[in-house]
C-alpha cells in the first residue's frame, strides 16, 4: 500500500557550523513503519543548507568550514546586501553553492546512507537560529 507522511523538524543552532541530525530522521521514519520509498528533506531558509557528509572524522567538517571561509569571507566589500551584518550575504552565497533539498531512497525502512554518511544542517550565519526542515516520505508502508 502506498502511503505518505509529513513532519516538520526544528534544528536549533549555536551559530555557524555543521549539525548532524541523521538519528532524528531515522527515528521519524521508524515511527512511520516505512518499508520502501523516498524521503525528501527541504530546509525552509536561505542562509543555511543541507548536505550528506562524512560523519566519522570531525576534521572533515572543520576543513569544509575553513574552505568556505576562504571562498566566501564575511565582510567582503563585494557585497551590498549587509542588512543583517557582515555574514548576511556570505551566508546566502554559501547556500546557493550547496543545497536546501535532499532526497534519499528508503529500503527496508532505512535510509540508504553509506557507512560514513550523515545528514547535516549547515548553519551559515554566525548567530544562533532555529532552522525548520520539512520531511516527506512517500512509498510502501511496512
Amino acid at each position: 500500500m502506498i502511503t505518505q507522511a509529513f513532519q516538520d523538524l526544528t534544528i536549533p543552532t549555536r551559530g555557524r557550523g555543521l549539525y548532524e541530525f541523521t538519528t532524528a530522521v531515522a527515528q521519524w521514519l521508524d515511527r512511520q513503519h516505512c518499508r520502501h520509498g523516498l524521503i525528501t528533506l527541504h530546509l525552509q531558509h536561505t542562509s543555511a543548507s543541507l548536505l550528506i557528509q562524512e560523519n566519522a572524522d570531525p576534521d572533515v567538517r572543520r576543513d569544509l568550514e575553513a574552505f568556505f571561509k576562504r571562498l566566501v569571507p564575511d565582510g567582503d566589500r563585494l557585497f551590498v546586501h549587509t542588512m543583517e551584518g557582515d555574514d548576511d550575504m556570505p551566508a546566502h552565497v554559501r547556500t546557493a553553492l550547496t543545497a536546501v533539498n535532499l532526497s534519499l531512497p528508503v529500503r527496508e525502512g532505512r535510509m540508504t546512507l553509506g557507512t560514513w554518511q550523515g545528514i547535516y544542517l549547515w548553519e551559515h550565519r554566525t548567530q544562533p537560529h532555529a532552522r525548520h526542515i520539512a520531511l516527506h516520505f512517500i512509498g510502501e508502508a511496512g
